[in-house]
């Protein structure tokens, strides 16, 4: 399939965006990576998907191919949401499908909540979708690692020295259990560190995935979850730091929506076990496409 590659101007700059071809007369997916401040390169192998239909990936402004202003006013959920709805416009889709994972469940979730046109489903991955909520998870799944390890995180967070290399070592410890639990630090990641963006990830979340002091430390839309009224599915690992119950709690909470667990994985099942990840995924478009009875 045909790949194109080009860049969109968004409030505070240019995004890039990469477009896989697919059959023209299924309706698109748009990928939205997490972080904040991450960028596409791990999600990268769902172009798989567009044998059945176009894929489109994007860089949020920040991060990635796309510019990198240094202007912290930027970084704020609202303009993410604005820079969505920009991307579409520019590249006319009209009608889409849209799979957010981790902080682009967080983003996708807020675009949908000012009822855009033209959204046909939408796929919450390992979803954040309350911040406190995912605080007190991450504060049950730290009580699960080694006794030496939660005291070494207490004592830098208390400290202040959370840019420490302990803090680090430490934190590494909480990924291998609940972020990847392939290898510790797989290759293929090492390579996209350079995509990434910590300040907008300390500016908008915190120094971790579990240690959230940042701008969207408040956010919270499970009270508006039953105003999404398209098909909705949600997923995450068994070991998910998006846990299954918070996970199936937000799917309660979505009328109509499915729910769905990636038995061998944390955080990152597109990557842990992306053969059954995007066999799961595309069987849910493929319902939305031709639904029952159809």
């Amino acid at each position: 399939m045909a790949i194109q590659e080009g860049f969109v101007e968004v409030t505070g700059g240019k995004v890039w965006y990469q477009h896989h071809e697919g059959d023209p007369e299924k309706t698109p997916l748009m990928i939205v990576h997490g972080g904040p401040g991450s960028s596409h390169y791990s999600l990268q192998d769902l172009r798989l998907l567009s044998e059945d239909r176009a894929v489109y990936f994007y860089d949020q402004l920040g991060c990635g191919k796309s510019d990198w202003p240094n202007d912290l006013s930027l970084w704020t959920l609202n303009r993410f949401v604005e820079e969505l709805g920009q991307i579409r416009k520019e590249l006319s889709l009209g009608k889409i499908h849209i799979l957010g994972h981790s902080w682009g469940t967080t983003l996708a979730a807020a675009y949908m909540l000012t009822k855009p046109d033209g959204v046909e489903s939408v796929i919450f991955s390992s979803p954040c979708l309350s911040a406190p909520l995912w605080a007190e998870d991450q504060r049950r799944n730290r009580e699960l690692l080694p006794e030496d390890v939660q005291a070494t995180l207490k004592a830098c967070e208390e400290n202040g020295t959370t840019d420490s290399k302990k803090y680090k070592e430490a934190t590494a410890e909480f990924n291998k259990q609940f972020v990847c639990r392939i290898d510790s630090d797989p290759e293929f990641l090492k390579k996209g560190a350079k995509y990434r963006n910590t300040t907008i990830y300390n500016v908008m979340w915190g120094p971790s995935e579990f240690h959230v002091t940042g701008n969207l430390k408040e956010f919270d839309c499970t009270s508006k979850l039953k105003e999404i009224d398209v098909p909705t599915l949600y997923t995450c690992g068994r070991f998910d730091e998006a846990t299954p119950e918070s996970t199936e709690y937000f799917s309660s909470l979505t009328p109509g929506s499915q729910f769905h667990v990636f038995e061998n994985s944390a955080h990152m099942p597109y990557f842990e076990e992306q053969e059954e990840y995007v066999r799961v995924v595309r069987e849910f478009l493929s319902s939305v496409d031709k639904p029952p009875g159809k």
